[in-house]
């Protein structure tokens, strides 16, 4: 599965994380920013990863900001993108299950 994947300046270490344990599930991830602590606006990622899935180039796609609040609300706004902010398994499960989300949103700062 090709899985598109954003984070904001807060998600980076998140970020890396994530792409680590998706390629050795072996998915083919697309690393669309930040790279860096450095501050960046979040709609603009959102936006990045949001196209891509909107445009069929990525299967599913993961945002990362401080709360993933925010990264829902603005990929929300590219026309196919079904973004949810999930805080575990079962919001994450039931989100793809009933409203067959395609964009996951974290939290960089309340995932245990």
């Amino acid at each position: 599965m090709k899985i598109a994947i954003g984070c904001d300046h807060r998600g980076v270490e998140v970020k890396r994380k994530l792409i680590d344990l998706l390629r050795k599930l072996g998915h083919d991830v697309d690393d669309t920013g930040a790279f860096s602590a450095e501050a960046v606006d979040y709609p603009d990622i959102a936006e990045r990863v949001a196209k891509k899935i909107s445009g069929h180039e990525a299967d599913r796609g993961i945002l990362i900001c401080g709360t993933g609040i925010g990264m829902a609300i603005a990929a929300n706004k590219v026309p196919g993108v079904r973004a949810a902010p999930c805080h575990d398994d079962l919001t994450a499960e039931m989100s793809r299950r009933h409203n067959d989300l395609n964009v996951l949103c974290l939290s960089a700062d309340m995932l245990g």
